[in-house]
This record gives C-alpha cells, sequence and structure tokens, in this order.
C-alpha cells in the first residue's frame, strides 16, 4: 500500500476511524448517564417518601422502619437496610443477617450532608456493581437517630448499556467497512487510471506517439486522458514534422553540394582548359554556395525565433524600392520557367519603420514561394496598396493551391502541405514572425488547384504633430 491509497488511509480513513470512536465514547457515557441518572431519581424519589413516614413516629424508629420496609412494594427491584443510630445495620430487606463488615460510603456521606442524603456506586465485596442511596433520619432537635439505606444492582442497567453499545458498534464497524469499500473502488477508479496515465506517459517519453490512455470516466480524470492522448497526438505529428524538415533540409543541403563537388573534381582534371566552361562552373559554384548560405541562414533565423533572439535593425524603410527589388531578383527565374510576374508599382506609398533586409527577405520568400507551387506558364499577381493607417501588399498566383486541411498549419514550423516540392518547410514561419515583429500580419487564404492569396499588412509610420517654437523670454 503506496502513493494516494496510503494517504488516503493515514489521512481519512484514520480520522474518520478517530471520529467514530470518539463518537462511541460519547454515545456510550450519555447512555450510562441515562440509565443510571434514572437508577438515582428512582431511590431521591424512595427516599423524599421517608419525610412523611418519620415525620411523625409514635413508636421508636426501629419499629416504624421495620414496618415500612415489611410494608415497601419494590422489594424485589432494590435492598433496603435501616442502620441504627451507631451506624450498624440491623434489618435487611432480603431476610438475611445485614454484613456490617460492608463499606457504606453513602452512609458516611449522609451523615455529613446538609440534607441527610449520601449517595455512592461502585463495586462491593462481592465484585457486583450497585449503586446505593442512605438518608439518615433525625429526631425534633435534629439529631440521627437511624437510616434507610437503598441498595440497587446496576447488573441490569449494565447489560443494557452494553448491548446499546456494542449496538453503536456494530453499526460504526458498518460504516467503516462501507466506508472501506466504497472508498476503496472510488480511489481505484482515480489510481487504476492514474498508473494507465503514468504507463502511457513513459511510453510517450520513449517516443511511441502512437500510444492511447483509454478513457473511463467522463470527469477530470477522463479530461486528463483527453489532454495526454492530444498531447500524443501533437507531439507525433511535430516528430514527423521534425523528421520531414530534417529529410527536406538535408537532401536541400546535398543537391547544391553534390553540385559543387562535382564541378570542382571537373575543374581539378588535367587538361582542363576550356574558359568557358571553366566560367559556368564557377558561376554554378557561387550560385550553389550562395543557395546554401540562404537555407543556413533561414535555419539560423528559425532558431533564433525559437529562443526568442531575433533582433531587427529598424530603420525608416521604402517599401517600395525593397518590393522592386525582390522583384527583380526572381525575374530571371519566372522567365527561365515560362512563369509570368505581374507588378504595378503604386506611385508613392508612405514611409515605415522595419528592417529593410528582414522586409525583402519576406518579400524574397513569398515571392518564390507563389513561382514553386505555379506551373509552366502560370501567374503571379503582385500588388502594394496603402489602405487607411496601413500598406497591404498581396501576393496571388494561379498555382495548385492548399487544402483546407492544411491551410491552417502552413505558418508552422516545420509543415510542408506538398513534399515533393523542394524547401526546409520553416520560411513561412519565419515570414510570419518577422511580419509580427513589425506589428503587422502575414495572412493566407488560399484554394485547392486555383490558387493562393498571401496578403501582408503593415502599419506605417504615423506623423506626429509639430511642436510649438518656444517663444524667447521677454527680457
Amino acid at each position: 500500500m503506496k502513493g494516494i491509497t496510503k494517504r488516503w488511509v493515514l489521512n481519512t480513513f484514520a480520522v474518520i476511524l478517530i471520529i467514530l470512536c470518539i463518537l462511541i465514547i460519547a454515545f456510550a457515557l450519555i447512555v450510562q448517564n441515562f440509565y443510571y441518572s434514572g437508577i438515582r431519581q428512582t431511590l431521591n424519589g424512595r427516599a423524599s417518601e421517608l419525610v412523611n413516614i418519620f415525620s411523625d413516629y409514635n413508636n421508636s424508629f426501629i419499629d416504624t422502619a421495620k414496618e415500612y420496609v415489611e410494608s415497601f412494594p419494590d422489594k424485589e427491584k432494590m435492598e433496603l437496610m435501616v442502620i441504627d443510630e451507631h451506624g450498624n445495620a440491623v434489618i435487611n430487606s432480603t431476610g438475611f443477617s445485614p454484613d456490617n463488615e460492608e463499606a457504606m460510603i453513602d452512609y458516611d456521606r449522609a451523615l455529613s450532608s446538609p440534607d441527610h442524603c449520601g449517595d455512592w456506586h461502585g463495586e462491593i465485596s462481592s465484585g457486583e456493581n450497585v449503586m446505593a442511596l442512605t438518608r439518615v433520619i433525625t429526631d425534633t432537635g435534629n439529631n440521627p437517630v437511624g437510616a434507610i439505606r437503598y441498595v440497587v444492582s446496576l447488573e441490569e442497567a449494565d447489560r443494557k448499556i452494553f448491548i446499546a453499545i456494542s449496538a453503536v458498534c456494530l453499526v460504526g464497524i458498518l460504516i467503516m467497512f462501507f466506508i472501506f469499500i466504497s472508498s476503496t473502488y472510488f480511489l481505484s477508479s482515480i489510481v487504476r487510471p492514474v498508473r494507465e496515465i503514468s504507463a502511457t506517459a513513459k511510453k510517450i517519453a520513449q517516443g511511441d506517439f502512437n500510444a492511447r490512455i483509454d478513457k473511463f470516466y467522463d470527469d477530470e480524470i477522463g479530461d486528463l486522458c483527453d489532454t495526454i492522448n492530444y498531447m500524443a497526438g501533437e507531439l507525433g505529428t511535430a516528430d514527423k514534422m521534425k523528421n520531414d524538415f530534417i529529410s527536406s533540409v538535408s537532401h536541400e543541403l546535398r543537391t547544391p553540394l553534390t553540385a559543387i563537388k562535382g564541378w570542382a573534381e571537373t575543374m581539378q582534371l588535367d587538361g582542363f582548359q576550356d574558359k568557358r566552361t571553366l566560367e559556368k562552373g564557377i558561376g554554378i559554384i557561387i550560385k550553389e554556395t550562395e543557395r546554401l548560405g540562404g537555407i543556413v541562414e533561414e535555419v539560423l533565423d528559425f532558431s533564433r525565433i525559437q529562443q526568442d533572439r531575433m533582433v531587427l535593425i529598424m530603420d525608416r524603410v521604402d517599401l517600395i524600392a525593397e518590393l522592386d527589388e525582390s522583384i527583380y531578383m526572381l525575374k530571371e527565374r519566372a522567365t527561365r520557367e515560362n512563369k509570368h510576374i505581374i507588378y504595378e508599382a503604386p506611385e508613392m506609398l508612405p514611409i515605415i519603420m522595419g528592417d529593410r533586409n528582414r522586409l525583402r527577405q519576406v518579400f524574397m520568400n513569398i515571392i518564390d514561394n507563389a513561382l514553386k507551387y505555379s506551373s509552366s506558364d502560370g501567374v503571379v499577381n503582385i500588388n502594394a496598396d496603402h489602405v487607411e493607417d496601413d500598406i497591404i501588399i498581396t501576393v496571388a498566383d494561379n498555382g495548385c493551391g492548399i487544402s483546407a486541411e492544411d491551410l491552417p498549419k502552413v505558418k508552422q514550423k516545420f509543415y510542408k502541405a506538398n513534399q515533393t516540392v523542394r524547401g526546409s518547410g520553416i520560411g513561412l514561419a519565419v515570414a510570419d514572425e518577422i511580419i509580427r515583429l513589425h506589428s503587422g500580419t502575414l495572412d493566407i487564404d488560399s484554394t485547392e488547384g486555383k490558387g493562393t492569396t498571401v496578403t501582408i499588412t503593415i502599419p506605417v509610420i504615423k506623423e506626429q504633430p509639430e511642436s510649438e517654437e518656444e517663444q524667447p523670454d521677454d527680457e
């Protein structure tokens, strides 16, 4: 027994047991007091009769007491004893000779009591539990002339008290039993799922993202099971995306490295003197090296974003110039792939605060994606406009588009909706973060088979009201 079960037994079950024991003890005292008080009241009632019986007696005390004993109606319920003025028992209602060796504590108390009455209960020499009450009779001068002692056995009362306490103890045991059974079932309903959750969590930690927990109850434990199952699914998806990312980046790195190595080995051959081929090889090496640098820089950017370490060099930026340069750099590639970029530069756009290199990186990434996912003879439309306090740039293509299932995920890290197209899967995530750092938004709208539209919104610089020139102080 350990864990939750042990804590419950030590805390809850032990507390309930202690409370039940206290209640049983309190009940026993109440029941005992009830029976003993009833007997004591009966004895007091009998003793109160003596005031009338011995108030005006003509005979001696002994004769009157003898008549009282003989006519006493409750001889079977209690024992009467007549005590003379010297403290000796002289008459007994049982018919046996009184035992003067027995201590009479109640008689001693009655002698010293103002009301001449004393009681006591306890065990006598025979071991029997009794209650005794003595009433001292006095003459007109308030001098003791004798006493009447009532003695009642408490065995019957103790038997009833024992039965009542036993019944309560039995009820307590039954209560504890039912509490134990119900609590065991309840604890099992918690401990069993928790153990399964623990076992499944270990499997997930070891890389088994297909592990799932059966949902037993529709409560907090059930919600925890759903959460862990959801977590496992998300981790599995993230792990797959990570593996796809590693595979994509490995492929992206391998292709230019293969080209660089191939041309380097070609130029290293003996007798290689073709100047045109040499220039072409050097050009390819430079181009592929730049491509490698771009991939590495993209991965580094993503790492900076993940660690919240991307820093922008903010300055006043003319977005038209940066957008024009990005389009110019990709125009030749579009022509080579028989694709068309349609762009009409606006006359003027407001100045914004931004990092020109990062913004150019975003434009290059978005336009590059539009070209990648467009088929031959495809068209990419680019527009820039000033709407209220924002500059809105749209890049729309008529390519393959994105499915409704993939669209919400395309800006997530490592995610690639189309695995057949080159790319690392982190370009959009980096672009989205860069625009966010510019206090803007990057939204994607797409229909599968019809094309995709990317909308970039960046706030412009709000002109500050000119401060009034300070007037010179009057001399």
